[in-house]
């Protein structure tokens, strides 16, 4: 495993029907759903390190910090930029950043960490 600070990746997206409040059920408007933005966001974190990790190990998600501070309606290019901000061992912590066409939409911090896939899964299905 060779991770360092600096790490960045990016997801893009266009708002769509599907990716909006009303359609994951957590709002009853027609903009991009925050639970959409953090799953972006996640997207983005695996990206920027999926090919830094040894063969067998994976990401997962532990802690997220979010601010949804403006809304994205349908049609509306969302970019998500993140980076590898600290590496505490197999902790990761990213900030990210996300931006439509007119301003900042949202931001925070995503922790992960990095785990043996195999045991990983044995361990969710003996739970």
């Amino acid at each position: 495993m060779t991770l360092a600070p600096g790490l960045r990746a990016q997801s893009l997206l266009v708002v769509e029907m599907d990716d909006t409040a009303k359609s994951v059920g957590s709002g009853d408007v027609p903009v991009l759903a925050t639970p959409r933005l953090l799953a972006l966001a996640e997207a983005a974190t695996v990206r920027a390190v999926e090919r830094h990790l040894a063969p067998g190990q994976t990401s997962v998600g532990t802690r997220v910090e979010l601010e949804h501070v403006a809304a994205s309606p349908l049609g509306t290019r969302v970019r998500v930029g993140v980076e590898l901000t600290r590496v505490d061992g197999r902790r990761l912590t990213f900030a990210f950043e996300a931006h439509d066409e007119h301003a900042v939409v949202g931001k925070g911090t995503i922790e992960r960490v990095v785990v043996d896939r195999v045991r990983f899964l044995a361990a969710s299905e003996r739970r």
